[in-house]
């Protein structure tokens, strides 16, 4: 995954939040995590939490909610948000999946969307990395509490197309790490064609117009995977 998306995180967050409050149009990733565990009165850690989308979703739900993000320029579009919904049961951090300023079993939930995949494709020794992210975002968790981790299973496409770069990563979760995963439609929809050629070849660094799949409103399929392990 090239050095692109690591300036995008590092200068870009308002153009990355454009396009991403463009995702989930039908609102089912907050249908699908209430299918894992109920949100209400739970204590949630988002991490990695970019520019707090999740973290908007279930923070109405949560009895606390801390959010993580490696990115400072990430975390003050998350934090304006959050502040904006003048809910005062959150905080926010700047911290990296692999070291969590978070009490041994002091959440029910934690979350971590879109992010974790780059403890795989940024890092030379990947399972070393992976499995350090994966038992740091565990090490919160109280007995019976889910770890749930988003990634894309591929964008323009109706059923899932996984990139291939993330196909080992996908692998590991699955057959050495313990995790369920399932699926949902998270498609975009924009204002207009011209709209969608702009915010996907920013962020994609291609035009993604051709696979749209309506044109009023411009529809752009994309698949996300969830995986989920309790503890």
């Amino acid at each position: 995954m090239p050095d692109h998306y690591a300036e995008v995180y590092q200068k870009y967050a308002d153009r990355y939040e454009a396009l991403v409050a463009r995702e989930d149009h039908a609102g089912n990733i907050l249908a699908a995590l209430r299918q894992i565990a109920p949100l209400e009165g739970r204590d949630i850690i988002d991490s990695g939490a970019g520019t707090g989308r999740l973290a908007c979703l279930v923070a109405p739900f949560a009895r606390s909610l801390r959010v993580y993000d490696s990115s400072a320029h990430m975390l003050e579009v998350a934090t304006a948000r959050l502040r904006a919904s003048r809910l005062t049961h959150w905080q926010t951090e700047v911290a990296d999946h692999r070291r969590l300023p978070a009490e041994n079993q002091s959440a029910d939930i934690v979350l971590a969307g879109w992010s974790v995949v780059y403890t795989v494709v940024w890092e030379e020794d990947w399972r070393t990395e992976l499995s350090k992210a994966l038992t740091e975002l565990s090490r919160p968790l109280r007995p019976g509490g889910n770890l749930i981790i988003l990634e894309t299973l591929g964008t323009g496409f109706v059923t899932p197309h996984p990139p291939e770069v993330m196909l080992p990563y996908f692998a590991y979760l699955e057959n050495e790490a313990g995790f369920t995963r399932s699926w949902i439609r998270t498609d975009y929809r924009f204002a207009s064609v011209e709209e969608a050629r702009e915010l996907t070849s920013f962020f994609f660094e291609d035009d993604m117009t051709d696979r749209l799949i309506s044109l009023d409103p411009p529809i752009l399929p994309e698949c996300t995977g969830i995986w989920e392990r309790s503890v």
